[in-house]
């Protein structure tokens, strides 16, 4: 682990006990209390027999009935005091945890989420969020009562008598190191499933996105083979997990079963021969055995889980600060000069540069439209001026302010960026425009009207739900909220990636015409459609081959020049 990912996961931990000290607090004492019933019954349970059995010095019956009831009402508070805080401790404890791993997932750069697998939160939030809430959090409240019920159990057991404490010692050690050697392969069994369901998890998620393909190619029976593969793999891996815990258990059931036994038939011997064991003592010795037997056979299996789930959280940590957002300090306000690109070049994989000596100069206020054919390196520009890659050579000013040393925040509060592909929640018009904010109620009506909204919002209303990623939408209504959605946050400069490309040609023109009609805002649009009413429009055309600017100017200046993007038109009409 690096440095980053320790304080991940340090701040993961902690997080299970903020504010929450009060609760955990209760919920061990209530553990530590139950953990020393087994005593307490057992030394009942030798005082009645020895009475019965006319032992010397016995207490009274009718002294140890009124003991008795007193017990009852003290274990009745202790499982009261256990219902009452356990729950609370956990609901809490996973909560915050949750909280805290979705921030932190948050704060990762927009570009980590085209190199990582999104199944690896998915996993980590669901599956391994189950497993961590069992076997860490509620291991620890049981942690405490198992181990104060073997250390009670065995004061009360020398005190009866060292000597049936040290052939009780005999007959349990060995297989408690068993136990002991097995349980550490349950950690390496744990991570195992987690890292299936993670594969399991985002095979499931790409079959049901890409649903729709796999009808219509009729790849049903193949997607089906696929499924069962992946969860027969999931499924062997968690048998084996639990084959592995059943091992565990079975060798401490075994352990006291040779245990409780042989104490029994050794007391009785000693008894027999009047070693100074009464019948009761006997007994009791036999019902401390569980006390002493069964945290031997539990706490192997308690701490080999509570280290699978810290592994878990260990593995969660270094996603988490793998890729990590890279903020600069400096702020930027709404943008007045413009954005200068000097000799940029990029690439994804080192060795692969995508961008070569790219120069550019975006004025603040105009429109401009970046053309080129597929793999010519537009969208990658785009991306690079949202921040989607800080290990670029050259310089991006912006106003001045070289990019790697602006603040992202102040960066995506004035920079909004419009993609082919548009998220729309299953919530309100309202509620996707403003992004579920604050906002006062006039500047979302403005920044819905000035995004041609008003037939929707006419005809369904700012309250009609848009339907699982907008499905109750058409493209043209989803496009449009999303350059509402840039307009509300008052972006001075808008990046417009292909939105139009799954668009009708109607729809995809009035989308276009749109975004040409905003005033005041700079808009670099990244478009496959070479309309001439359109691009005559625009102050600037950049024209990419090969990860280069090849020719830059407006449509007649670009025509005149009878070159590339003079080809490219031609072709595209």
């Amino acid at each position: 682990m690096n440095e980053k990912s320790k304080q991940i996961k340090k701040e993961l931990l902690e997080s299970f006990y903020h504010k929450n000290q009060g609760a955990l607090g209760l919920a061990v004492t209530a553990s530590i209390l139950i953990g020393t019933f087994g005593m307490g019954v057992s030394w009942i349970m030798q005082q009645l027999i020895d009475a019965a059995s006319g032992v010397e010095d016995a207490r009274p019956l009718s002294e140890l009935v009124l003991i008795s009831i007193g017990y009852l009402a003290f274990i009745a508070f202790c499982f009261c005091l256990h219902y009452v805080s356990e729950p609370v401790f956990i609901r809490r404890a996973m909560k915050q945890y949750k909280d805290l791993a979705f921030a932190k997932l948050t704060e990762k750069s927009v570009s980590s989420f085209r190199e990582e697998s999104t199944a690896t939160y998915l996993s980590a939030l669901t599956n391994d969020a189950t497993r961590i809430e069992t076997d860490y959090l509620g291991n620890t409240i049981s942690l405490f009562q198992h181990v104060v019920s073997f250390l009670s159990a065995l004061l009360l057991m020398l005190l009866y008598s060292p000597l049936m404490t040290a052939i009780a010692a005999g007959l349990t050690v060995l297989p408690l190191i068993a136990s002991l050697l097995t349980g550490r392969r349950l950690e390496t069994a744990e991570k195992k499933v987690s890292e299936r369901n993670k594969t399991f998890t985002g095979m499931l998620s790409e079959c049901l996105n890409g649903f729709p393909v796999v009808k219509s190619f009729q790849s049903e029976k193949e997607i089906q083979g696929l499924y069962e593969e992946k969860n027969h793999d999931l499924e062997q891996d968690k048998f084996l997990r639990r084959r592995i815990a059943s091992l565990i258990s079975m060798i401490g059931g075994m352990a006291g079963i040779i245990a409780q036994l042989g104490v029994f038939l050794i007391g009785a011997w000693l008894s027999i021969q009047g070693k100074g064991l009464t019948p009761g003592i006997v007994i009791a010795f036999v019902n401390l055995m569980n006390g002493v037997l069964n945290p031997i056979s539990v706490l192997p299996g308690i701490l080999a889980g509570r280290k699978a789930a810290k592994g878990l959280i260990e593995k969660f940590s270094d996603a988490l600060a793998k890729n990590g957002e890279m903020d600069g300090s400096k702020e930027i306000g709404e943008i007045a000069e413009g954005i200068r690109l000097t000799d940029v070049s990029f690439g994804y994989e080192e060795g692969k540069e995508v961008l070569h000596d790219v120069d550019a100069f975006f004025e603040a206020g105009k429109s401009y439209a970046i053309v080129g054919g597929s793999g010519s390196g537009k969208s990658t520009l785009l991306n690079l001026l949202m921040a989607g890659g800080k290990n670029y050579r050259g310089e991006i000013d912006i106003d001045g302010t070289e990019l790697h040393e602006v603040s992202v925040d102040s960066l995506y509060a004035n920079v909004g960026m419009i993609q082919q592909s548009v998220f729309v929640f299953d919530a309100s018009i309202k509620d996707n425009v403003s992004m579920f904010r604050e906002f006062p109620e006039e500047e979302v009506k403005t920044a819905m009207q000035r995004a041609s909204l008003q037939k929707l919002l006419e005809a369904k209303g700012d309250a009609y739900l848009c339907g699982e990623n907008g499905s109750a939408l058409s493209g043209g209504e989803k496009q449009r909220i999303s350059i509402a959605r840039s307009l509300l946050r008052k972006s001075s400069v808008l990046l417009v990636d292909e939105a139009t490309a799954a668009l009708d040609k109607e729809t995809a023109y009035h989308v276009s015409d749109d975004i040409l009609n905003l005033v005041g805002i700079t808009r670099i649009v990244v478009t496959h459609a070479l309309e001439e009413r359109l691009l005559r429009r625009y102050d600037g055309i950049l024209v990419m081959k090969d990860g280069r600017i090849a020719e830059r100017g407006t449509f007649d200046e670009l025509m005149n020049q009878n070159g590339y993007f003079r080809a490219l038109y031609t072709v595209a009409q």
